[in-house]
Parts: structure tokens; sequence; C-alpha cells
């Protein structure tokens, strides 16, 4: 199918930017040209009137109403992605510091935060999932924190090797530093374990170019005066995250994600249930054949939001995407440094689209299996 043809909306399994609520995007749609209220479009109002500081407090106010934030922690929107917050983070709360951070490693955005972060001051790898090509999570006895590092990094989902943390590991008091990017409002946090939260908005939250970070307050001192100014958390804050022009589009829309969240999923818990409901769908067919499709996780570390597996036969790889593209399932294919297949069933992906994905794996098992 080509891309230039496509009229007709697919069944999008994208790793990110990755599908939207079909309602949100229709609602940007009737709204684009001209903004309720503003007599211009969205882009193209200043970040400094009164209605884009409506839409930012109002996105602020949803997202403290579904993670249930304390009061003593601060929300940011930057921009950078996760990459810009693999050094902020070491940057601000890692500088100077004569304790070292502690990594936790399950995969490939974790190697890539502790390479940044081994850059501004001393890190510990407080576990390394290499020796099983990152397949697992480590068990609670193999975490050995020291309980003065200043905080323990970890990848709440890692979208390559499809490996998830079904809930907050235990650090023995340490404040986490959580790269919540891939499964960002895709359940209920406790937010107190935790001392700084971040996540690029293109998986679960709005489009590309918002990064939503969540501070502890008594953190926001942290960072040195010879900081660039950009990459001071403390400045964001005190500038109420208008610090430079802001992404005032993917603000519109991820507050827009945060109210379809709350009033149409029902809130996170719901959205937990449901995204359970749909990656046990394939998950269920891949054990009835594990030798026809192989998961990558072992099954207590599966990731509720990207799906990785290859088929036992790798001549059949090619022909499984080239048919699975024309039966509507698009972006399929696995990262390129493993290879296979990755299904991301993102919140936005709709329990129908998972299901049709279901029915091809099934149909094609039985004719080549």
């Amino acid at each position: 199918m080509s891309v230039t043809t496509a009229v007709e909306r697919v069944h999008n399994f994208s790793a990110g930017p990755a599908v939207l609520p079909l309602s949100v995007l229709k609602q940007i749609q009737n709204e684009l040209l001209v903004l309720p209220g503003c007599g211009a479009s969205i882009l193209e109002i200043s970040h400094r009137s009164a209605q884009f500081i409506d839409i930012l407090q109002e996105a602020t106010q949803r997202l403290r109403t579904l993670l249930s934030i304390p009061e003593d922690y601060e929300v940011l929107y930057l921009q950078g992605g996760s990459r810009l917050q693999f050094s902020m983070v070491p940057l601000n709360l890692l500088r100077g510091s004569a304790i070292a951070a502690e990594y936790v490693l399950t995969g490939s955005w974790g190697l890539k935060a502790v390479a940044e972060a081994k850059k501004e001051g001393p890190v510990r790898i407080a576990w390394d999932g290499k020796s099983t090509h990152y397949d697992r999570l480590p068990a609670a006895d193999e975490l050995q924190i020291n309980n003065r590092a200043p905080f323990v990094h970890m990848t709440s989902n890692e979208t390559i090797q499809g490996v998830q943390f079904p809930s907050e590991p235990e650090t023995g008091g340490v404040p986490i530093v959580c790269d919540a990017s891939s499964d960002f409002l895709s359940r209920p946090l406790e937010v107190e374990r935790y001392g700084l939260i971040y996540a690029c908005a293109q998986k679960n939250a709005g489009p590309a170019g918002v990064t939503l970070v969540i501070i502890r307050k008594d953190w926001l001192g942290r960072g040195q005066e010879s900081l660039p100014g950009y990459l001071n958390y403390r400045l964001h804050a005190q500038e109420k995250s208008l610090y430079n022009t802001p992404n005032t589009f993917g603000i519109y829309v991820f507050g827009l994600v945060a109210k379809w969240l709350l009033e149409d999923v029902g809130g996170l818990a719901a959205m937990h249930e449901l995204n359970r409901e749909k990656a046990n769908l394939l998950y269920k067919v891949i054990d009835e054949s594990p030798e026809f499709f192989v998961a990558h996780a072992r099954p207590d570390c599966r990731s509720l939001m990207n799906v990785t597996f290859r088929l036992g036969n790798d001549e059949l790889h090619a022909d499984f995407l080239e048919q699975a593209a024309a039966n509507q399932l698009a972006a399929l294919k696995g990262h390129r440094s493993v290879g296979g297949i990755r299904a991301s069933i993102y919140n936005a992906m709709p329990v129908e689209g998972v299901a049709a994905l279901r029915d091809f794996m099934v149909d094609y098992r039985n004719r080549h299996g």
C-alpha cells in the first residue's frame, strides 16, 4: 500500500509517534482553523495569551487529577524528549555529588541514559540485564541499592525489548528517577515514591515535541547556578514552563488526551485494565504457539505497551510484515537493533485493532505453521 495514496486509517502499531484517540483527532480537526474563543488557530496564538495560559493550567490540573500528584511536586512542560532528560537529570541532580547514583539497566533506553549520566557524575550500575539480552527485570534480591545514593534511575517500560516493571521496584527509600516515556498515563503511579518522572508525550500522551517532567519541589534547588538556563529545572518552574516558547500545540493536544482519559476512559485504573485486556489478546496467541511465535520478554516481565516477538522461522518475517500491511496492520517491524515484530498497543490503540492483529496472527500461523 502506497503511503502517497492511502486515504483510510489503518491500525497503527507504531512505537512512536503513535496512535492518538480518534475523538481527540476529530476535536483537533474541528478546532484547528479557529480555536473557540480565540479567533485564531492554536498554532497562531501567543504562549503568553490568556487563552493559552488557560489551556496550560487545565492540562496541568487534569494531569494532577489523573496521577493524584501531591502539591509538593511541580509539573513542567519541556522539549528535547527523553534524550535531553538523560542529560538534564544528572546535570541537576548528580553534578558535584561524591556519592554515585544507581542506574538499573533493563534495555536500550536505560543504556543511553547511563551513558549521559557518566559524563556528569559518579554512577553505579545497580543491575544490568545484558547477559540475558534484556529479556527480564531484576528480582528483588538482585537489587542492592546504596541507601545514601542521590537517586535510583529506572526505565519503567523498554519499548525495544518489551519489558516493563509491573510496579515500582524496592529501593530502600531512595527516591526513584523514572523514564516513563512509553507507559506514562497507562496506569496509576505512587508518585510519592519518585523524586522525578519524565516522559516524552508521543507514546500515550500527545504528539512529539512535548516532554512532561514531574519533580519534587525540594529538588529544584539542586541545579547549580553555573548550568545553562534551559538545562536548569528551577528556572522552568519559576517561569511556569514559559522560560522559552513552549510547544503550544503539543500542550493543547496533551490537555485533550488527559481529558479523554478522565472523562471517556474513566481514569488510569480503568485504562490499566483495558491495557491488560489488549495485551493478553496477543500474548495468548504467542503462548499457544511458542515454536511459531517466540516472545522476547519473559512472561512475568512482559510489557503491556510493546509486545515483542519473532517468528520461529526467520525467513517468514518479511512475508508476515507484508501481509500484515495488506490487512491494514501497519508499523509492526521490530526495532533495527533486535529485529522481529513489535506491536505497540498504547492507550489509544482500540481493542478492535489489537483483535484484528490477533486474528491475523492466528490465520498466519494456521497457514504457515
